[in-house]
């Protein structure tokens, strides 16, 4: 009797091991491609390629019998993306603990932001351009177009460190995102690291794009912003108070062309929900919601070379964008200012 006792008290202080549960993880691929796409934004045959890519990074050297399964982190992962549930209801789903989810979704993000360099690039050759600045102009009508850029907030819960400096005009704390996309809407450019107070044409100066084509990288095109970016050689954007039917003619296909980029936007932030409001501001710290941003704008893109459609009945994001303030005369703004004449006439 006095030894069952002393078993029992040394199980109840943890001096014994005690055998560890695990529950069966639900078969997420035995579902129809309709069913998938609606959960995890992908059909069977592209979450396949993905945790075939992902493998390496997420099968780590274990000595566990009851390791989670490649497709399981995968899956739950793109399940947060595309919903911005709560990580303890989607641990609950997948049958794995709240802990092991959080440290699952930190390990995928970094492999799928290893691909970036692969599904991200900004078309600094004359071919990659040749076949944007078509597709720009057989859609608009607006010529030597490269891609359309716009800056987009994604809400945050206030941050303990620098809270301030992520509150945007609109007085919500948030990242501010740089996007640059092509006329099909795939993303060229992201940058996801500024807090929300920062201003549009801010991050551009200091984005390894802005840098490039102001040291003369292309030659022959422009980006097409709106006014709260400052006029360029490489840069156009509209008249602020347009003066003449020229002008006003210009400004309607110059809208027309950029409008791709805010059609790029919604598509990203709809078909992936953590980036919106709607799907509730991300709890995380801020270097995390940037990894977040940049993941989404890969599969992103991975989705529309894929042709996957968005699923039906999803509600409309809720932008935080908060209205561009016109920057002042910067350098290279009369050298813009002939080139956008020169366009305007040719229109």
């Amino acid at each position: 009797m006095m030894a069952l006792l002393a078993l029992l008290e040394d199980y109840a202080n943890g001096r014994i091991r005690r055998e560890r549960v695990f529950r069966d993880h639900d078969d997420f691929l035995a579902h129809d491609d309709d069913w998938l796409i609606s959960r995890f934004r992908f059909p069977r045959a592209v979450l396949l390629d993905l945790c075939a890519e992902l493998g390496p990074v997420l099968e780590r050297a274990t000595r566990r019998n009851h390791a989670i399964p490649v497709q399981i982190q995968v899956l739950t992962t793109l399940g947060f993306l595309a919903t911005g549930c709560f990580q303890r209801e989607l641990a609950d789903r997948s049958g794995i603990s709240q802990p092991s989810l959080s440290a699952i979704i930190s390990v995928v993000l970094n492999g799928i932001l290893n691909m970036v360099s692969r599904y991200i690039r900004f078309p600094y050759t004359v071919r990659e351009q040749a076949e944007i600045k078509t597709q720009f102009a057989a859609m608009s009508g607006f010529p030597n177009v490269i891609g359309a850029i716009d800056c987009t907030h994604v809400a945050i819960r206030a941050p303990s460190e620098n809270e301030f400096a992520y509150v945007n005009r609109k007085h919500v704390h948030s990242i501010n995102v740089q996007i640059i996309c092509d006329s099909n809407m795939t993303l060229t450019n992201i940058v996801a690291r500024w807090p929300g107070s920062t201003h549009d044409s801010f991050i551009l100066t200091h984005s390894s794009v802005g840098n490039r084509l102001n040291a003369g990288a292309v030659r022959d095109g422009w980006l097409l912003g709106d006014s709260g970016y400052p006029l360029r050689r490489w840069l156009l954007t509209p008249f602020l108070n347009p003066q003449s039917a020229e002008e006003t003619h210009y400004n309607e296909v110059h809208s027309r062309a950029r409008a791709v980029v805010e059609r790029a936007i919604g598509i990203l932030k709809c078909r992936w929900r953590a980036l919106d409001a709607s799907g509730g501001r991300l709890l995380y710290h801020p270097a995390k919601v940037c990894k977040i941003v940049r993941a989404c704008g890969v599969l992103h893109n991975i989705a529309l070379r894929n042709g996957i459609p968005l699923p039906p009945d999803l509600p409309l994001p809720q932008h935080y964008d908060p209205e561009p303030q016109p920057p002042g005369r910067q350098e290279g703004y009369q050298r813009g200012a002939r080139i956008r004449e020169d366009v305007m006439r040719r229109l």
